[in-house]
């Protein structure tokens, strides 16, 4: 039975091996996770001004609203202070700088389910993030930045974490994705047509909503199954998430057993050292490639095709 931690005072370490196990850590906001936020709500209100960016789906048609998340999203992602911010964050959590490893920070929005939930806004169906190329080491960082509801929030499903799911992961190669469909996203308006893997079985539990302040954050292991919830309520949600390595565990194969995925590529080489920036070794990298990669298809932190991404 996955435990839920709040505000726990365990050290690194143990934190990783209990995430690896299933559990799941939820701490409260501190000053550098409202300075994130409060940068994610001044982004937000400059690019859907006058309008309340929760309530955007009055006032403009989906269409405006993917074409102005385009161009807002990766300004977040590549914004100087998110990478300053970032490592701040990591370092109030107890971890070593030099050991862990980030991706980019990406803006999630969630919408009204009848306005906008493909494309730029893809509201996520039930899925491991090791479904997408992920290591079994990730770990998972998740921030609302404004107050959240369970009919907005983000799902879990931790009695599946012990559990296979029916899946069609083995459909997936992350540089087929890198190279194709990530920096199309902004076109899919209407529905999405970009094929992902997806439970093939139905699931025999609802999800489980935690819902902490603006800025707190919920830490999960990669292979944890969660989706976006369908939202019905009348306010948009937007979060704050990013993905985190230990090199240690990297390199020793540690983290979460993988019980189902079948993908192939790796996201190995979009994380850069919280200390410095400098990337994930190569001949590291190469512990994880299964030989799919090309030099045209391969992408790291901050590269052209990432810039245009929304994802």
């Amino acid at each position: 039975m996955a435990g839920v931690f709040i505000d726990s005072s365990l050290n690194d370490e143990e934190r990783r091996r209990r995430l690896y196990s299933g559990d799941i850590f939820i701490s409260c906001a501190t000053d550098t996770t409202r300075e994130l936020i409060a940068l994610a709500k001044s982004m937000l209100n400059d690019a859907f001004a006058p309008h309340d960016p929760r309530t955007i789906h009055k006032h403009m048609t989906p269409e405006e609203v993917a074409s102005i998340l385009s161009r807002m999203k990766p300004a977040f992602i590549h914004h100087p202070e998110c990478k300053r911010l970032i490592p701040l964050i990591m370092q109030e959590s107890g971890i070593d700088l030099d050991k862990l490893y980030f991706d980019v920070p990406r803006m999630r929005s969630a919408y009204p389910s009848h306005f906008l939930s493909s494309g730029i806004a893809y509201a996520f169906h039930p899925h491991r993030d090791t479904w997408y190329s992920a290591p079994m080491c990730q770990l998972n960082w998740w921030l609302p930045i404004y107050e959240i509801d369970p009919e907005n929030a983000m799902g879990f499903y931790p009695d599946y974490f012990n559990e296979p799911v029916k899946n069609n992961s083995e459909i997936y190669n992350y540089y087929e994705w890198n190279s194709k469909n990530r920096a199309t996203a902004a076109q899919h308006v209407k529905s999405d047509t970009r094929e992902q893997p997806k439970p093939q079985q139905e699931l025999n539990s609802e999800s489980l909503r935690y819902l902490p302040p603006p800025g707190g954050i919920i830490i999960f292991s990669g292979a944890q199954l969660h989706e976006t919830v369908p939202n019905t309520t009348d306010f948009a949600r937007y979060s704050i998430d990013f993905r985190t390595v230990h090199i240690d565990d990297v390199v020793a194969h540690r983290g979460a057993v993988n019980l189902d995925s079948r993908c192939t590529g790796t996201t190995m080489r979009d994380y850069v050292c919280a200390a410095d920036g400098r990337p994930l070794p190569e001949e590291i990298v190469k512990l994880y490639d299964d030989g799919t990669a090309t030099s045209d298809k391969i992408l790291r932190f901050g590269d052209r095709l990432a810039v245009s991404a929304a994802e």
